[in-house]
């Protein structure tokens, strides 16, 4: 199988998730593999969010296909790095290439659904490219309905189809906003809530997190989450 995990945009918490997919998956017995087309922001040398994952979850196989130093969008960061994009076809073939040795393959974009791979291409076309559903990863807080919603909507308009939604960084002291964002964000977006991941559960050990993934994603995704009564 493979998945297409984006975000409702930067810093949400994509990472984190996708290792808490892997994690349940692995913790099945399956093989599994997470591809990164382009990693922005990462020097040659530093750890990108392939190694974030493969540090969760050992075992992992990782693939990257191209980084680029400045954090930016990947068609502006490779035009600046004076370097060819990662075009959605390389990533679907690459994704097509390990899904041929793995059970599960998680593709994890850069930034939000939209943010331009090349010029004219965006993470959408690889998911239509492989035919592949698409899980969105959101924030918590205020401002998340209207984000995730434009999400959804982008995938639906595409033919797509999208699982549900998981929130990628759920704080420990929720405010309002964020209680009340559990029970509207399947209401207002059309798909289901299938998860909260705990704020800084990426600097766990490997054991730890692997406990904390299993608790944090619905039984759609291999977890005993439950949405809490609110």
């Amino acid at each position: 199988m493979i998945l297409v995990i984006t975000g409702t945009g930067t810093e949400v918490g994509k990472t984190i998730v996708t290792a808490a997919l892997a994690a349940v998956a692995a913790a099945r017995g399956e093989r599994v593999a997470v591809l990164k087309p382009a990693q922005t922001g990462v020097v040659d040398g530093e750890p990108g969010d392939v190694a974030t994952v493969q540090r969760l979850v050992p075992g992992t196989t990782g693939r990257e296909l191209a980084r680029y130093p400045e954090p930016l969008a990947p068609a502006t960061a490779a035009r600046r790095a004076g370097t060819a994009p990662v075009t959605p076809q390389d990533a679907a073939d690459a994704a097509a290439k390990l899904a041929s040795d793995h059970d599960l393959v998680l593709v994890e974009g850069a930034g939000g659904l939209l943010v331009r791979m090349t010029d004219d291409a965006t993470l959408a076309d690889v998911a239509a490219l492989l035919a592949a559903p698409v899980l969105v990863v959101a924030a918590a807080g205020l401002g998340t309905l209207n984000s995730t919603e434009l999400t959804v909507e982008a995938l639906r308009a595409r033919g797509l189809t999208c699982p549900g939604i998981v929130v990628g960084a759920w704080p420990a002291e929720p405010d309002l906003a964020a209680r009340c964002n559990l029970g509207d964000l399947p209401v207002t977006s059309g798909v289901p809530l299938l998860g909260a991941l705990p704020d800084g559960a990426g600097a766990l050990d490997p054991a730890r997190f692997a406990a904390v993934a299993r608790h944090s994603l619905a039984p759609e995704l291999g977890g005993g989450w439950q949405t809490p009564d609110l």
